[in-house]
């Protein structure tokens, strides 16, 4: 207790102390003190109740308190909850001038941010740039669910899928002829934010990269053709001084068919849009894979595979196999002669499985994992090289898996080997069907 409560209490019970004793005395002098002294108490306790009832009444209205006037223990009280109203109000001033802040910078962001709960995904607020991209229109739109509203099929499938990442080059309802990068973040325990992105131009720099690269391959598909041709019909034993020379020409004219098939690939695939799924049988796939890797390997690495879900994919079989045999082409390059290489297809725990090649080979630095996936980054230049690696292997299968809407895992030490998986969710993942090559025989 401070010393402004300990003088308003000394104050009040002074007061009241005094009050009695002059109603003792008035009831002395007529010959009544006891009596005198329980009207004196009752009018005490009524004028307290009093000013309860005048305190409560002003608590009721949610109006200002007036400023506090007097000593004593309800002056203190109302000196109390004037102080608290008063702060209560200068708080709500600063709340309200930083909620007006944020939504002029809300308001004055080109990218569209609208505030939705978390559950259902209502809006519960959005700039003036969700009405320019998403086609928003305020009020009618609020409290409406997003899916209602952009009627996209890819955004409702993006939603139901937990939007862990971003949804690319979506049309924009407003206008379909920009295109839009949509990303939620999380917010408060109950509401998310969507940011919408107007991407156009990127996207349009994206396409004319895709079509020169795809162009360029073509126009490179002819003349390597030709070369490739006449380095054919030149014999090492007919000009024994320039065998080696032609044998490097042979040899760079084949890595150069591969990095030019290999980019015809990588620009179809990103071309694509959507594939049109059907059954894959994981059984004949892994031992077409096992065929690949043992041919391209001619004995030098121990290569089994491990087949432990008796299921197959839901996909395109011509990207997955694209997919799978430049894990297991990039195992055998880079493990090292005696290695160990194990091609693995096992079942998740969510009802998806995955389809793992793991090695024994040197390993990847930490800091070269985040990159590893894009076009013609190398771990080691020299090592690609002695492999004839290209350098877009793995992009090729990060394209792949993101059509089947399966993601890449990569883990990998130094000295200890790497592991890749392609994993796939449930709804990519069927009970296995006839076995073809039993139908053949029967």
């Amino acid at each position: 207790m401070n010393w402004t409560q300990r003088r308003a209490w000394q104050h009040s019970l002074a007061r009241l102390l005094a009050w009695l004793t002059a109603c003792l005395l008035a009831g002395a002098l007529v010959g009544h003190p006891l009596a005198a002294l329980c009207l004196g108490l009752a009018a005490a306790l009524g004028w307290h109740y009093w000013q309860i009832h005048r305190l409560l009444g002003r608590l009721a209205s949610r109006r200002l308190l007036a400023p506090p006037e007097g000593w004593g223990v309800f002056a203190e009280i109302q000196a109390r909850l004037f102080q608290r109203q008063r702060e209560s109000k200068r708080r709500k001033q600063r709340l309200h001038a930083l909620l007006r802040a944020f939504r002029q910078a809300a308001a004055a962001l080109p990218d569209a941010v609208v505030v939705l709960s978390r559950s259902q995904s209502r809006i519960a607020w959005f700039n003036e740039a969700g009405s320019e991209l998403l086609g928003l229109r305020h009020p009618a739109d609020l409290g409406a669910r997003l899916q209602h509203l952009l009627r996209a099929p890819r955004v409702t499938e993006w939603l139901e899928r937990g939007a862990r990442e971003p949804l690319i080059d979506l049309a924009s309802p407003a206008d379909p002829q920009r295109r839009l990068l949509l990303r939620l973040v999380d917010h408060t325990p109950e509401q998310c934010l969507l940011v919408a992105r107007d991407v156009t131009k990127l996207m349009q720099l994206e396409r004319m990269r895709r079509d020169f690269v795809a162009n360029v391959s073509h126009e490179l598909r002819t003349p390597l053709t030709v070369l490739r041709g006449y380095l054919d019909l030149l014999d090492s034993e007919d000009c024994p001084g320039l065998a080696p020379q032609i044998d490097a020409m042979r040899e760079q004219a084949e890595r150069m068919g591969r990095i030019v098939e290999d980019l015809l690939t990588l620009s179809r695939l990103e071309s694509t849009e959507r594939i049109r799924p059907e059954r894959v049988p994981m059984r004949p796939m892994l031992e077409a894979l096992l065929r690949d890797a043992r041919m391209l390997s001619r004995e030098r690495h121990d290569i089994a595979v491990e087949d432990l879900c008796p299921k197959d994919l839901l996909g395109s079989p011509g990207e997955l196999r694209s997919a799978f045999a430049n894990l297991v082409s990039n195992a055998v390059r880079y493990t090292q002669p005696g290695g160990r290489i194990r091609i693995v297809f096992q079942g998740e725990p969510d009802g998806g499985a995955r389809l793992e090649v793991r090695d024994n080979g040197p390993g990847i630095p930490p800091q070269h994992l985040p990159r590893i996936t894009e076009r013609f980054y190398r771990v080691s230049s020299s090592r690609s090289r002695e492999s004839g690696g290209t350098g877009l292997g793995l992009a090729i299968v990060k394209h792949a898996l993101n059509l089947h809407h399966a993601r890449l895992e990569i883990h990998s030490e130094p000295g200890r080997g790497s592991r890749f998986a392609c994993v796939f969710g449930p709804g990519h993942v069927l009970d296995p069907g006839p076995d073809p090559h039993a139908a053949t025989q029967a």
